[in-house]
């Protein structure tokens, strides 16, 4: 019964996601604030499906600990919903992610208009010196910057060594950086269509002070992050017992 939800769930997504991305692309003359709003519009019907069709919620926990103006998230990333979920409520988010999702046609042009920052994965040091100028203007545009700074998606539980990345933007952007855990691989896996029911957890950790050196940044990092994360994973599977359908699909 799950593989068929989750297989309307993917129509419907597909369906919902090609129309949002032409009438982004009629948009595209308008200011960003526009193309931002349609995005936004566009996560809030893929949460509305997500609740409806497979069942699965959300829950945001340390809010309180996000101080007002822009700020450095540092998240770990599990599955496409974390790409998502910051648009519900940071109205101009700027997301660094890699820069083929640019090639997607249509697609491509949606994310250039909403100003996130691209990079060149081997693109060593020149692509570090784009993306802090590129987080140093967003900063300056009163937005919020959202980093996943193990490159790329990983398994619940998995271990992965941080990008050292982070920490230069870290000590350059001049704004709080704040670490953030979840559990969605629980639920949304990192390949594949399945999607589980039950209610995906992301909390903010507090802000990391300033001022520390590139390594001890980078293990305090890992370790708030990773630490939080397991203990979100045990919670997720204590309660809904999904470890062995997500190590299965996986």
């Amino acid at each position: 019964m799950q593989a068929i939800r989750s297989l309307i769930y993917v129509f419907l997504f597909v369906s919902w996601s090609t129309f949002i991305v032409i009438l982004n692309a009629v948009f595209l003359p308008f200011p960003r604030s526009v193309s931002q709003a349609t995005i936004r519009v566009w996560m809030y019907g893929t949460m509305m499906l997500l609740r409806v069709v497979v069942g699965l919620r959300y829950e945001i926990r340390g809010m309180e600990r996000v101080p007002e103006g822009p700020v450095i998230f540092a998240s770990k990333h599990q599955s496409a919903w974390d790409t998502a979920i910051y648009y519900m409520f940071d109205k101009d988010p700027a997301y660094i992610l890699k820069k083929e999702l640019l090639k997607i046609p249509l697609y491509g042009l949606t994310l250039r208009k909403a100003g996130h920052i691209a990079i060149d994965r081997d693109g060593g040091m020149s692509t570090l010196k784009h993306v802090l100028r590129e987080t140093r203007r967003a900063i300056q545009e009163k937005r919020s910057v959202i980093i996943f700074p193990e490159g790329t998606r990983t398994l619940p539980g998995e271990p992965r060594t941080y990008q050292p990345g982070v920490a230069a933007i870290y000590k350059d952007a001049g704004v709080p950086l704040i670490p953030v855990a979840l559990n969605s691989g629980n639920f949304w896996g990192r390949s594949g269509y399945m999607k589980y029911p039950g209610c995906i957890v992301m909390e903010f950790l507090p802000p990391i002070p300033s001022g520390l050196n590139r390594k001890v940044f980078l293990k305090e990092l890992q370790q708030q992050v990773d630490e939080a994360s397991e203990r979100l994973r045990l919670e997720a599977e204590t309660k809904y017992g999904l470890e062995p359908a997500i190590k299965a699909e996986n």
